[in-house]
C-alpha cells in the first residue's frame, strides 16, 4: 500500500546564482502534523515562478522513495532527504512507470488526480549543487509528477494513499514524458495522451503539435515540435551562397521590395508560406558585414525569393538597402527557415498583421489563392495611412481570387485623399474592443506578425474572445524578449555589447537579430554563455540539452555539445545551452 512519507512546504527566496539573483521556491523543508490542502497550494507553500510552476494543474510535485535511493546510488550522494527534489509530498509506492495521467488518490481528507509529469529546469540542479539534473531526470526517466486538488482537505505524514479511479488510456508518467522529451514519438502514443482529459492544458498543447508534426511532410530532420511549438523541413543549404538582385518594387513609403534568383539562373529551393531568409548587408564602418532577417513576401514555389525591406529611422542594414540595392547586386543569402508557417487545415484561417508585418502572412495569402484554398480566410491590417500601406491592391488581387473572405483595414491617420470603403474599411487602430466586435470563428487558425506590443494585445484579445491560443501562431522581427525563469530582470535592458575582458581569439560569433559579431571566448562554457555576457536577450530554462527553450536557426558554422542534448534539435538549429563552436569552424551565426 503507498504512503505519504513527509510533507514538504516552502515560501519563495532569493538564492544568489552565477552573479545573479533567482528567486525560487525549490527549497522544501518536511513538516509536521496536518496541513491544509488547497486548489492552488498547501498552505505554508509557494513558487516562485508561477509561469513555470504552481497553479491548478501543478498544485503539488510528487516524487517518491525509490528515485531518491536510485538517486543517491547514482550520484553517491548521502545526503538526499524529503524536499531535496523541490517535491510537496514524499511517498512511498507511486512509481512513475505504474501511475498514470488521469489517475484519482485518496490521502486524508483531500482528493488528488495526475496532471503531468515534472517539467524539470535548472533549478532542481540549483537545489541540489548538481547542474545536469535536470536532463538527469529525464534520460534516467524519474521526472515524478504533479497532481491536481479535486478535494481539498488536510493531508499528514503517514496516511495511506488510496486509488480511487484509474485515467483513461492507462498512460503511464513514464511513457508520456519519454513521448514528450526522448527520441520517437510515436503518433498512437501521441493521440491516446490526447484522449485524455486531465492531461494539463500545457501538455495538451505539446501533443497537438507533435500530432501536427506526424501529419505534416516535414520529412527527417524536423526535431521536436512538441518543445518548440513547430515544425519546419531542414534548410536547403549550408551557411550563406550569393544570390543576385533582378527585381525591385516601391510598395509603400518606406517599404521597398527586393527579388532574389540564383545567379545561374537555376530556380531556388521552394520556402514555406511565412518563412524567412537571413542576408548579409556589406560591411558597415567597422568592416563586418551586417546580418538581417527578412520574411519572404512573394509567392512560394516561383523559383525565386522576394522580401520586403522597410527603412527604419536608424536603420543601417536596411539603409543599405534601399539607397544601395539595384539590378545586379549580390547579397550573401542563409536558406529559407523558420517555423512561423502556413499549416494545411480545412477550417477558417485569420490573418492580422500592422505594418510590414504583412510580410511572411502575404506569402500565406498567395499560398492560399494559389490552392484555390475553400477555408474562409480574414485579412485584418493596421497601417498608418494610404502612403504607408503597403500590398494594397496585391492584397485585394489575392482575396478576390478567393471564394470565402473578410477583409478588414485600419488606417490609424488617414490622409484627406485615402477613400474609406476603397482604400481602408476603419478610421483607427486595431484594438482589442475591435477585434472582440469582428466575430471572428473561434475554430480559426490565426497567424499574427508585427510589432511586440501589438502582437500581445491582439494575442489576449483573442483570447478574450474565445479563439484557442494554441491556435494562434505569431512572428517577430528583431530581437525577442529574453526568457530566463525566476531570474530579477534588470529595470533598464541593455544593449548588446562586446563582452567584459580579453578579445577572443575564436571565431567569430555574430548574434543576427541583435546585429553583434564578437570572437568568440574560449572561456565560456556554453554559447548561451556567450550571449549573455554580451547582454543578448536569450531564452532558456533546464540548460542542459532538455527542454529546448533555447533551440534556434544555426545560420552558419558548426557546434559541439557538451553534454549531448537528450533529443537532437532540428537539422540546422541548434540548442545553445550546451553548445560551443566547434573545431575547425570560422564562424557561427545564431538567429539570435
Amino acid at each position: 500500500m503507498a504512503a505519504l512519507v513527509s510533507v514538504n512546504v516552502g515560501l519563495p527566496k532569493d538564492v544568489p546564482w552565477r552573479g545573479q539573483t533567482v528567486h525560487t521556491g525549490v527549497w522544501k523543508e518536511p513538516v509536521a502534523g496536518a496541513r491544509m490542502v488547497r486548489r492552488l497550494n498547501i498552505d505554508g507553500d509557494g513558487q516562485g515562478d508561477l509561469a513555470g510552476h504552481g497553479g491548478e494543474m501543478r498544485a503539488v510535485l510528487v516524487y517518491q522513495l525509490d528515485s531518491y535511493d536510485y538517486w543517491a546510488r547514482e550520484l553517491g550522494r548521502t545526503d538526499l532527504g524529503p524536499g531535496h527534489f523541490g517535491e510537496n509530498f514524499t511517498v512511498d509506492g507511486l512509481a512513475d512507470d505504474e501511475v498514470c495521467i488521469g489517475d484519482r488518490y485518496r490521502i486524508g481528507g483531500a482528493v488528488f488526480e495526475v496532471s503531468q509529469p515534472r517539467v524539470t529546469c535548472y533549478r532542481v540542479g540549483l537545489r541540489l549543487g548538481e547542474p545536469r539534473m535536470a536532463a538527469l531526470l529525464v534520460a534516467h526517466q524519474r521526472p515524478g509528477f504533479y497532481f491536481r486538488v479535486i478535494e481539498e482537505g488536510e493531508v499528514e505524514a503517514g496516511q495511506e494513499i488510496v486509488k480511487v479511479a484509474s485515467g483513461p488510456e492507462g498512460m503511464s508518467v513514464r511513457e508520456i514524458n519519454g513521448l514528450l522529451y526522448l527520441p520517437g514519438h510515436s503518433r498512437e502514443q501521441v493521440e491516446r495522451a490526447l484522449r485524455i482529459p486531465a492531461l494539463s492544458p500545457g501538455w495538451q498543447a505539446s501533443m497537438r503539435a507533435l500530432l501536427d508534426q506526424a501529419g505534416d511532410d516535414t520529412g527527417p530532420g524536423g526535431g521536436n515540435a512538441g518543445l518548440t511549438g513547430g515544425a519546419a523541413p531542414p534548410p536547403a543549404w549550408r551557411g550563406f551562397r550569393p544570390l543576385t538582385v533582378t527585381g525591385m518594387q516601391a510598395e509603400s513609403r518606406s517599404v521597398l521590395s527586393l527579388t532574389l534568383a540564383a545567379p545561374d539562373g537555376q530556380p531556388l529551393p521552394a520556402a514555406l508560406p511565412g518563412q524567412f531568409i537571413t542576408v548579409k548587408v556589406p560591411a558597415d564602418p567597422a568592416g563586418l558585414p551586417l546580418v538581417r532577417s527578412y520574411s519572404l513576401s512573394g509567392a512560394p514555389g516561383t523559383g525565386s525569393y522576394r522580401i520586403s525591406v522597410k527603412q527604419e529611422a536608424h536603420g543601417a542594414a536596411s539603409g543599405y538597402l534601399h539607397a544601395h540595392a539595384a539590378i545586379g547586386s549580390e547579397l550573401e543569402v542563409a536558406a529559407p527557415r523558420g517555423t512561423f508557417r502556413l499549416h494545411e487545415a480545412a477550417g477558417p484561417v485569420v490573418l492580422i498583421s500592422a505594418g510590414v508585418g504583412a510580410t511572411p502572412l502575404l506569402a500565406m495569402l498567395h499560398a492560399l489563392a494559389r490552392s484555390a484554398a475553400q477555408r474562409e480566410v480574414w485579412w485584418l491590417h493596421a497601417a498608418r495611412d494610404g502612403a504607408e500601406h503597403a500590398f494594397a491592391a496585391e492584397v485585394r488581387e489575392l482575396l478576390a481570387a478567393l471564394p470565402s473572405t473578410r477583409c478588414r483595414i485600419f488606417y490609424s491617420r488617414p490622409r484627406q485623399d485615402d477613400r474609406q470603403g476603397i482604400d481602408y474599411t476603419e478610421t483607427g487602430r486595431l484594438t482589442p474592443a475591435r477585434i472582440a466586435g469582428l466575430g471572428l470563428p473561434s475554430d480559426a487558425d490565426v497567424y499574427l506578425c508585427g510589432p511586440q506590443g501589438f502582437m500581445d494585445a491582439t494575442a489576449a484579445a483573442l483570447r478574450q474572445a474565445g479563439l484557442d491560443p494554441s491556435r494562434v501562431r505569431t512572428e517577430l522581427f528583431g530581437a525577442q524578449a529574453a526568457i530566463t525563469p525566476g531570474i530579477a530582470v534588470p529595470v533598464t535592458a541593455k544593449a548588446p555589447h562586446q563582452p567584459v575582458g580579453e578579445p577572443g581569439t575564436g571565431p567569430d560569433v555574430t548574434f543576427a537579430r541583435s546585429g553583434l559579431t564578437v570572437p568568440w571566448q574560449a572561456h565560456r562554457a556554453s554559447l548561451l554563455e556567450f550571449a549573455e555576457a554580451c547582454d543578448v536577450p536569450a531564452r532558456w530554462s533546464c540548460r542542459t540539452g532538455v527542454c529546448h527553450t533555447c533551440e534556434l536557426p544555426l545560420l552558419s558554422g558548426t557546434v559541439a555539445y557538451s553534454p549531448d542534448p537528450v533529443d537532437p534539435p532540428a537539422e540546422g538549429n541548434a540548442l545553445i545551452c550546451c553548445s560551443t563552436p566547434a573545431p575547425g569552424t570560422d564562424e557561427v551565426v545564431l538567429d539570435l
